[in-house]
């Protein structure tokens, strides 16, 4: 299965990692066609070929291969099944003895039958989740994937230090299935943090697609109304409303588009009717935020990257709005920094204000007004 991909990349030896300090490179090369073979996400697995690939990661002392997650899951389902044993193993074994005394058949195979099954299911998620479980098999796709088509695949990575808005919240940050190319420099992954703590503790998980810009950006974000929920945004941050900007034509059925003010101008300049017409035909489901010399693709849910219609699908986004934004932005300037070839964005249009959740301040204000009525009918209306 294959397709063209208009973004030049190049062979690993040119893709240098990643660190914590962000991407280092961005290669200037010009547009290329190249095609991407999906084979490897959907050809047969050998577990002989999962087994070696497995050992080497583990032997090559990659952080992510020495993990105990999966061993951490197969103790768990063992846990899991011993507790059943013992909650549930007194009422299987005297049901036994019974029909064992009593020459009731049904009553011996029964609790037979439910302890096989009990035991193999056991067996199979401890065996599937230590050996030869789907997480190394997504990994192991994903690796041949990344290799066959000239990327770097890393299972688990540091958070980069992108200037997003997703990439600063919580603790415990991470990137998952982490695609990068080399050329004009393209990220996928997922990624992941916590929030809050004790029973209030929450993991937030989403996907990304980033794309090097060649000049910085004011902070623009498109919220995709697909993707909001009935009474609010799902972007993780509340942006002030003042700064809404509203386009033309069918643009804000799809999106709501947020600059800074005193940029509508800008904004204008960037995204053109073209360019709006390949986001509702491309990103309608996702969230895009520019900034800095960034352009974000968000999915407020994680990225199924084995699945090659959602390669497939983000690679068109590369292709067609990507493409397409780095045409439009070439030769973006800010005319508050008085020289184009300074490449910054004045600080009143480096990032975007946060604002207050309507639908937070309705409750807290419902609540209030609920315990104020309890209260003062209790004080005033008690005999």
């Amino acid at each position: 299965m294959t397709r063209h991909w208009a973004m030049s990349l190049v062979g690993d030896e040119s893709v240098r990692a990643m660190s914590q300090s962000g991407p280092r490179f961005c290669l200037d090369s010009p547009m290329a066609v190249r095609t991407l073979d999906y084979s490897a996400l959907t050809d047969p697995v050998a577990r002989v070929d999962l087994a070696a690939w497995r050992a080497q990661a583990r032997a090559s002392g990659q952080l992510w291969a020495n993990n105990t997650l999966a061993l951490g899951s197969a103790i768990g389902v063992g846990l899991f099944a011993a507790i059943f044993v013992f909650v549930f193993g007194g009422v299987l074994a005297s049901f036994f003895a019974e029909g064992i005394q009593n020459g009731n058949p049904i009553g011996v195979l029964f609790p037979s039958i439910f302890i096989v099954v009990i035991v193999a299911v056991t067996i199979g998620a401890v065996r599937s989740r230590v050996t030869n479980g789907s997480r190394w098999e997504q990994w192991y796709r994903l690796d041949r994937f990344a290799r066959a088509n000239g990327m770097r695949f890393q299972p688990m990575d540091f958070p980069p230090a992108y200037p997003g808005e997703i990439f600063h919240l919580g603790r415990d940050q991470k990137v998952m299935e982490h695609l990068t190319t080399g050329g004009r420099f393209l990220d996928i992954g997922n990624f992941s943090y916590i929030t809050g703590s004790g029973k209030s503790q929450t993991t937030h998980h989403w996907g990304f697609l980033a794309l090097y810009l060649d000049r910085a950006m004011p902070n623009i974000v498109l919220d995709a109304k697909a993707n909001n929920s009935l009474f609010s945004s799902n972007l993780p941050v509340v942006l002030d409303k003042k700064q809404i900007l509203h386009l033309e034509g069918d643009f804000d059925e799809h999106f709501t588009l947020y600059c800074p003010a005193e940029y509508e101008q800008d904004a204008l300049y960037i995204f053109t009717p073209d360019l709006m017409s390949l986001l509702i035909d491309e990103a309608s489901p996702f969230d895009v935020e520019l900034v800095d010399q960034w352009m974000f693709v968000y999915s407020s849910r994680m990225f199924q990257l084995t699945d090659p219609a959602v390669l497939q699908r983000l690679f068109t986004i590369a292709d067609t709005v990507g493409a397409k934004a780095l045409n439009q932005t070439a030769r973006y300037a800010d005319d508050r920094i008085g020289d184009p070839s300074v490449n910054i964005v004045a600080p009143q249009g480096a990032r975007l204000r946060r604002g207050v959740s309507v639908f937070g301040v309705v409750i807290v204000v419902v609540f209030v007004a609920f315990w104020g009525w309890n209260f003062f009918s209790s004080f005033f209306l008690t005999p």
